[in-house]
């Protein structure tokens, strides 16, 4: 069958050929109908994640149940499934919570999950090691839903955890309205009272903000993008500010940004820094960097997107034009999410 591999860092990943993968027990063989195109992808590609063993790429994944290993009980062949993306070791304290993005068991140079260091799901088959990984899709599609088990799991965790400073006088930011920030938007005003301020520096993706609902959009390449921000918010600036990129501009820009008892949220992987010298952040600000959400979180956002509720932005690929896609979105081309479609 056919796969998109990483094979190296700084190396570009490659279609190549791979066997059909068969489900042990315990296992569950899916059938891909669609693998998002994350921007940790490109993290993978260029900076590694301490595995150097080739993998087949691909975190965010939705397909039909293909083949069922020994002892595996409540799938059926032919099922509408959701790849859970973090693989946990299912029976430490957070795993049981079905928080396995938290697992306590984790060590560095281990595997994350499927496309993050063992395979993923930028192929034709995916092999997921134990059927508590698998949510049903109910009436979606896979390859419209895909991204939603990442790029909307990892902003709705990030604002559930926010939801009680969200009254209907205060103001949240989204930095980013790339994949997670464009669902971000979403997830705000379907959940929240709040007001809602979106900030990128493409003018496309801040017309899309405004499109889902943001009620003023800032570009962020201006030099006084957080003054016009500090405006609309008034003197309590913003209660909640989720930096969907973290790169060091957005992080700056969130600590001019966010107010007193608050919260600053860092989803994005791009390497920024906040100095906490008492100065860049306000009393009371609660600094975070949430990593993706519970299997259960995951059911809510499904839940959420088959009532018509939030929907991913998504444009499809084939399989053999991931490489292309991969320098489309490393050159910022990708509206919402790009999914490959086997």
């Amino acid at each position: 069958m056919k796969a998109v591999r990483f094979v190296g860092v700084g190396k570009p990943a490659e279609v190549v050929d791979i066997p059909k993968p068969e489900p042990k027990a315990g296992e569950v063989l899916v059938k891909i109908g669609g693998a998002g195109v994350c921007h940790s992808d490109l993290h993978v590609l260029q900076r590694g994640i301490g595995i150097d063993r080739p993998f087949t790429l691909g975190h965010e994944n939705a397909g039909w149940v293909a083949a069922l290993g020994s002892g595996v009980k409540n799938w059926k062949e032919g099922d509408a499934v959701a790849v859970y993306g973090p693989w946990g070791c299912g029976y430490c304290h957070a795993c049981t919570q079905s928080f396995e993005n938290y697992c306590e068991n984790w060590k560095p140079g281990k595997a994350y999950g499927g496309g993050l260091g063992t395979d993923g799901g930028m192929a034709e088959y995916m092999i997921v090691p134990s059927e508590r990984l698998l949510v049903s899709l109910g009436k979606l599609n896979p390859k419209d839903a895909a991204p939603l088990s990442d790029a909307a799991l990892t902003p709705y965790h990030a604002i559930k955890r926010a939801l009680p400073l969200l009254t209907p006088e205060t103001t949240v930011v989204v930095l980013g309205v790339g994949g997670l920030g464009h669902m971000a938007v979403q997830l705000l005003k379907c959940l929240s009272s709040a007001r809602l301020v979106a900030g990128d520096v493409d003018e496309a993706k801040l017309a899309m903000a405004k499109k889902l609902g943001a009620d003023l959009t800032v570009n962020t390449k201006n030099p006084d993008a957080a003054e016009k921000i500090n405006q609309f918010t008034g003197p309590r600036k913003a209660t909640f500010v989720l930096d969907c990129v973290g790169v060091q501009p957005t992080v700056t820009l969130a600590t001019q940004i966010v107010g007193m008892n608050s919260q600053l949220t860092v989803a994005g992987l791009g390497g920024g820094k906040i100095i906490m010298d008492g100065s860049e952040v306000p009393f009371g600000c609660m600094v975070s960097t949430p990593y993706w959400g519970s299997r259960a979180e995951l059911i809510e956002v499904l839940a959420l997107a088959e009532s018509g509720k939030i929907h991913a932005e998504v444009t499809h690929y084939k399989l053999e034009d991931t490489p292309s896609v991969y320098h489309k979105l490393d050159e910022g081309m990708i509206r919402g999410r790009a999914v490959i479609v086997p």
